[in-house]
C-alpha cells in the first residue's frame, strides 16, 4: 500500500478521532500539517492499522 496525501486527508476529514490525533501531533510534536498527516498514516493506516480498510476503500 502506498501513501497518498490526498487520500489520507480525505480519511482524516471523515473521522473525528483522526482529526483529534492530527491536532495533537501538530501541537505536541511541533510538526507541520503535511508531516503530521504522514506520521498519522504510518501509525494508524499502514501495516494493518486501525483505518487501513477505510483508507483502501477511498481508492476504489
Amino acid at each position: 500500500m502506498k501513501y497518498d496525501a490526498h487520500q489520507m486527508n480525505q480519511l482524516v476529514k471523515k473521522h473525528p478521532e483522526l482529526q483529534k490525533e492530527l491536532k495533537s501531533l501538530m501541537k505536541d510534536m511541533g510538526l507541520e500539517r503535511h508531516l503530521a498527516v504522514k506520521a498519522l498514516y504510518h501509525s494508524q493506516v499502514s501495516d494493518g492499522g486501525t483505518y487501513q480498510t477505510q483508507y483502501q476503500d477511498l481508492n476504489k
